[in-house]
């Protein structure tokens, strides 16, 4: 999967979900992708930038957890997600994927 699919699924998912309340990166492979919000809306852009929550995978790993193919927990206990920052946060992905 590439890294304009995996941004296109995001904005629409996270159009569809309450604000946030803070900002969340996903580090996919060597891209990154922001997910703010601590507006009124979750805005997502390509910043590279500090977050509450960092979430560091593969492009393929992602895939596999956006499809149901992975599940989020047993990705995390064997290493293919590495969080950073905020737990209870990342907790709140599962309605953005």
């Amino acid at each position: 999967m590439d890294i304009e699919k995996i941004f296109s699924g995001l904005t629409t998912q996270a159009a569809n979900v309450d604000a946030l309340g803070a900002k969340i990166k996903f580090q996919l492979d060597d891209s990154a992708i922001l997910i703010d919000g601590t507006g009124e809306n979750n805005v997502v852009s390509m910043a590279d930038e500090e977050a509450d929550c960092v979430i560091s995978t593969t492009k393929e790993t992602f895939s596999q957890l956006t499809s149901g193919d992975l599940n989020p927990m047993m990705a995390v206990m064997t290493g293919k997600i590495k969080i950073k920052g905020d737990m209870g946060l990342a907790m709140k992905l599962q309605s953005l994927i």
